[in-house]
């Protein structure tokens, strides 16, 4: 790296919105994980426990009563995916580019 881009990366790393904007961005990242965590480990304890419940026919078919709720954690996990993107997008990317530019400047 250049001392142009030391001298950057320095400068934003000391910037108190920086900080500021990895801390928020941090807390937000683990409150995610941990609420993806326990809908897996929800899914994991009704497999556990919860067998007989979960081998019952939907509709008196052959697909499970587990197979729509494992697809259904699925699509929870993408949508809380999709709606991190979306806040970092319209939040912490704008306040990001904002906290370079001052530090270029």
């Amino acid at each position: 790296m250049s001392d142009q881009q030391d001298a950057l990366i320095a400068a934003v790393a000391a910037d108190p919105d920086y900080i500021a904007l990895t801390t928020g961005r941090a807390r937000i990242e683990w409150a995610l994980s941990a609420v993806i965590f326990a809908a897996f480990m929800g899914y994991t304890l009704l497999v556990a426990f919860a067998k007989p419940w979960l081998a019952q026919p939907v509709g008196g078919g052959v697909t499970s009563i587990g197979i729509p709720i494992g697809i259904g954690l699925i699509l929870f996990a993408i949508l809380l995916t999709g709606l991190y993107v979306r806040h970092a997008n319209r939040h912490f990317d704008p306040k990001l580019a904002a906290i370079i530019a001052r530090a270029r400047a």
